[in-house]
């Protein structure tokens, strides 16, 4: 009992925590945070996810349970995530949120017939529709996390689909070109929506000075290693901020 007093109190002082959250105890219902994207959150192959990995350390370092739901989708843009918000996020009742899109939204299909000349979701939608998520999320009581899409890289493959105009094949960062607007996008919104960001862009750019280590999989999807730098991320985040109710200390 004494130990749920000073978890409430710390909390509320802080008031950082969505109305409600503070008063959870060790005998509630397990906190559920929600990964909310396309392919880079969804599961592949045999890979331990940042959402997994993120699940176990929280739990390991929390005062209540931690449930992650795994909400990602694949070739999802926020388009048709706007469609599956209610059944895939609401219905569990968060208590926090994950959010990363931004690489279906920005594609554009010059490899169709004809070839498409925008992207998918146009960035104006793209910034509507995760304002909506940001918005209706915070008015159930759920705190949220914005995520940057993870950058991009040219395979054999890849620069056979989509290397031509106005993706440029000659430049090694050339299959961004699209996806640079869409990243920015993400930034100034955690900024206007007062919203915490982990700027898995930037963390990528900042791997690549000091690693020759591969991120991605297949030039598009984290590999492991991808989703173990995306996990520490969010795990500093969540535990520095106390984004989840009894992460006031590690467990003895």
């Amino acid at each position: 009992m004494l130990k749920l007093i000073r978890t409430c109190v710390v909390t509320l002082v802080a008031g950082i925590l969505p109305p409600g959250l503070a008063a959870l105890s060790a005998a509630s219902e397990p906190v559920r945070i929600v990964a909310f994207g396309d392919s880079t959150t969804a599961p592949r192959l045999d890979l331990v996810l940042y959402a997994t990995l993120l699940e176990e350390e929280l739990n390991r370092r929390a005062a209540v349970p931690v449930k992650m739901i795994n909400a990602g989708v694949r070739g999802d843009t926020t388009a048709a995530a706007a469609l599956r918000l209610d059944r895939d996020v609401l219905a569990h009742d968060p208590a926090l949120v994950i959010i990363q899109f931004g690489i279906n939204d920005s594609a554009i299909d010059v490899w169709k017939t004809p070839p498409a000349t925008g992207p998918r979701v146009p960035l104006d939608q793209f910034r509507a529709n995760l304002r909506h998520f940001i918005k209706t999320l915070k008015g159930r009581g759920a705190t949220v996390i914005l995520m940057t899409p993870n950058p991009l890289a040219w395979t054999p493959a890849l620069q056979k689909q989509y290397g031509r105009p106005p993706y440029d094949p000659q430049d090694p960062a050339g299959f961004n070109v699209p996806l640079v607007a869409y990243t920015e996008a993400v930034r100034e919104l955690a900024t206007a929506m007062q919203v915490p960001l982990v700027d898995v862009a930037r963390a990528h750019a900042e791997h690549a000075r000091h690693s020759t280590e591969p991120l991605l999989l297949d030039g598009i999807h984290p590999n492991g290693e991808g989703h173990k730098l995306v996990a520490r991320l969010l795990i500093d985040l969540v535990t520095t901020q106390r984004l989840v109710p009894g992460l006031e200390g590690r467990k003895e």
